[in-house]
């Protein structure tokens, strides 16, 4: 089991923990709002199977039916999350609306709110080192879930807030219009969540700072070529696939153009974490001008 995968069932264990504190606080208040902030925590845990699951998936070697690997996994992982985020935030909403044709009064409001304030300080915690190790180690299913478990602290806050108002007002219907609030809001993270996800499946090339760091590396490290053209990059999961055409002299030996193309690849795979490189070798008659030129 790998660091990506033992990360995605700690979020899972963590997640539980959070899910059983605010149901507890639900029970204890009857608050629709409570109820929604709890009904999030439960698509947080099978987020995170989902994860683990994709991950295994994702970390399985290349073989003859998968010769690129398994990388995309991880991006069905992202939707299938932001699909059940959706789905919990139309039950939220149809609950709010029953909460606004007919108030009702909390119970130990207080209480309620102090157990929903300690699961919320645990996803917080738990948010931001996910987020870290998710960018760090690039994985897409990671990131996601620590995207989503940010956004459930976000409206625990929001939760938080209203039921205060509830308790210095007086006026019970605050309490589902905030989880009307709270719906709207998951129901944009679930969207941003599969938007982002779909563009890995369709093949997104790299950032433009990482497309820019490539040339740099190509042009400075291509001794002896004439050329490089053609550079496309698409990510993968945690892997970035790269190739390019690599124009030399006519002239130049099979060997020597390999000695080149091995040099390249080397130092790309060096310098761009999960970089998987592809250079297709060409004589100087095929050089453009819109190509990389060689320093």
């Amino acid at each position: 089991m790998n660091r990506t995968e033992k990360a995605a069932l700690l979020s899972a264990a963590i997640g539980a923990l959070v899910m059983a504190l605010k149901f507890g606080a639900f029970s204890l208040t009857g608050s629709i709002a409570l109820y929604s902030d709890a009904l999030e925590s439960i698509i947080n845990v099978v987020a995170a199977i989902c994860a683990f699951v994709a991950l295994r998936v994702a970390s399985r070697p290349a073989d003859d039916d998968h010769p690129y690997g398994h990388h995309k996994a991880e991006y069905f992982s992202a939707v299938i999350e932001g699909v059940l985020i959706i789905v919990a935030a139309l039950l939220i909403l149809r609950e709010a609306y029953q909460g606004i044709v007919t108030p009702k009064p909390l119970d130990t409001p207080v209480i309620g709110l102090a157990v929903n304030g300690l699961a919320t300080a645990i996803n917080a915690a738990w948010g931001w080192v996910l987020l870290r190790r998710g960018r760090a180690w690039r994985s897409p299913a990671l990131v996601a879930d620590a995207r989503h478990v940010i956004a459930d602290v976000v409206t625990s806050c929001g939760v938080v807030f209203g039921l205060a108002l509830v308790l210095v007002t007086g006026v019970l219907v605050i309490d589902p219009l905030v989880a009307g609030l709270v719906a709207l809001q998951i129901l944009w993270s679930g969207w941003t969540m599969m938007r982002d996800s779909l563009n890995g499946l369709m093949d997104q090339a790299a950032s433009p700072e990482l497309v820019l760091k490539l040339r740099r590396l190509i042009s400075h490290h291509s001794e002896g070529a004439l050329e490089a053209h053609d550079v496309r990059t698409r990510h993968a999961g945690s892997a970035t696939f790269i190739d390019f055409h690599l124009v030399v002299p006519g002239e130049m030996t099979v060997a020597d153009s390999h000695a080149i193309c091995d040099r390249l690849e080397e130092t790309i795979e060096g310098e761009i974490q999960g970089a998987v490189v592809t250079i297709h070798v060409e004589p100087g008659d095929h050089a453009k001008q819109r190509g990389v030129p060689v320093i």
